[in-house]
């Protein structure tokens, strides 16, 4: 198996005007699919949505369609592609480099491209990037951020939290000019890091009040260490539309159990969404560790779950893998194969306000092929994928494992893959 994963390389393709439509592309007929459910299905693309889904070969053995291009599935699980609720783009993959992050709009533009494209090979069509701004980053971070996001179009789509430092006080002011200034740019959503303000309270509730003036989503990021702190949280977000993410919240854990409890309850009544990082923390994201995320589901909250850092000095070894959060939210903290895929997936999505998406006819093709015919087995060894972005295929990642000759390897019964021998 390969140990390392390729650097992707930023798309060469110009990018088109906000707007326009992406590539159409030929109409897309996967088959020979396996479902989570155990059916082995045709399904048709067409027009970024899933058109028809049949019974094996009940699709392909109609009347023939000019332009349809035939993807066999034989042998891979097909499921909701993943989606990504917290990257950080701006930081992601600078631990590679010696000396401080640099901050240069080219170097921003690339990692965060880059990363981008390292999330979509995984399965991951959506990543919502958290993008520092002010201090000595100023805006041009967000404005390196915002041209890779466009350099993507039609690949991936990338989303941007603005997350200013301060917001209270006399330091707050511009913290908070600098926030208006990043909507108005084209952060679409607003956010930050309340727990490194003076004034915690104060910092969520500019925020709050900023996103209902401007119709934007809040994501934060606390340690949620502090119930009372995280009560009144719950309270000033109750209610606000389009909707409040908080994470990584890993304190949550470190509370006594009544106090936890509580807290779920709040956040759960005010229709919080948190989002766990079950392979790593962040810069913003204080201590290390993961939200209790089986008490938080059994109070009703929505849980998702995102990689956090990527390769940067919060998290050198950081992956980005939405099947290897899964996998760690199933054998470490016990949630079922099924529930943890959702956290990566449907739940992902709905923190980020995209639609649903099943394997049915109406709904949207984004959809990612795992090799492995059950949902266990394909957190466990997920090693080839195919992703499929608005009805077509947009990455591919095939691997195969090899055993060098042996005197017993004719013996029935022993594994192998491949016709290559290795010496």
């Amino acid at each position: 198996m390969p140990d390392s994963q390729p650097q992707p390389q930023p798309p060469s393709n110009p990018p088109r005007p906000p707007g326009a439509p992406g590539p159409s592309g030929p109409a897309l007929l996967l088959c020979g699919a396996r479902l989570t459910d155990g059916r082995t299905v045709d399904v048709r693309l067409g027009g970024g949505r899933i058109e028809a889904v049949g019974t094996a070969g009940s699709l392909a053995s109609g009347p023939a369609r000019t332009g349809v291009t035939r993807v066999d599935l034989s042998g891979y699980l097909l499921l909701p592609a993943p989606a990504e609720p917290h990257a950080h783009g701006d930081t992601a993959l600078s631990a590679e480099h010696p000396g401080p992050v640099s901050y240069a709009p080219e170097d921003v533009q690339r990692r965060a491209t880059q990363a981008a494209l390292l999330h979509l090979g995984l399965g991951a069509t959506v990543v919502r990037a958290h993008v520092r701004v002010g201090d000595v980053q100023g805006l041009g971070a967000l404005g390196a951020v915002l041209r890779a996001r466009r350099s993507l179009r039609g690949l991936a789509e990338l989303t941007t939290v603005a997350m200013p430092r301060l917001l209270t006080g006399p330091a707050g002011a511009d913290g908070l000019a600098m926030l208006r200034d990043a909507v108005k740019m084209g952060a679409s959503v607003v956010g930050g890091c309340p727990d490194l303000d003076p004034d915690p309270a104060g910092y969520v509730e500019a925020v709050l009040e900023l996103a209902s003036e401007h119709g934007c989503p809040v994501d934060l990021h606390t340690d949620a260490a502090d119930p009372a702190r995280l009560a009144r949280l719950a309270a000033m977000a109750g209610g606000l539309r389009p909707g409040v993410t908080i994470g990584p919240c890993a304190g949550l854990a470190r509370l006594p159990a009544h106090l936890a409890s509580r807290a779920a309850d709040q956040l759960a009544a005010a229709g919080v969404t948190v989002v766990c990082l079950p392979q790593g923390g962040c810069g913003g994201a204080g201590r290390r560790g993961t939200a209790p995320v089986r008490l938080l589901r059994a109070a009703g909250v929505r849980v998702a779950a995102g990689s956090g850092a990527l390769r940067d000095i919060a998290n050198p070894v950081g992956r980005g893998d939405p099947l290897e959060a899964a996998y760690l939210l199933a054998s470490v903290h016990g949630l079922r194969p099924e529930d943890a895929y959702d956290a990566v997936s449907a739940s992902a999505r709905a923190a980020l306000g995209l639609p649903e998406v099943r394997v049915e006819a109406g709904f949207p093709a984004e959809l990612l092929a795992v090799r492995g015919d059950r949902l266990a087995g394909a957190l466990s060894l997920a090693y080839s994928r195919i992703v499929v972005h608005r009805g077509r295929v947009v990455a591919r990642t095939s691997a195969v494992r090899e055993y060098c000759h042996a005197t017993g390897a004719g013996e029935p019964g022993l594994p192998r893959q491949g016709r290559g021998e290795l010496s």
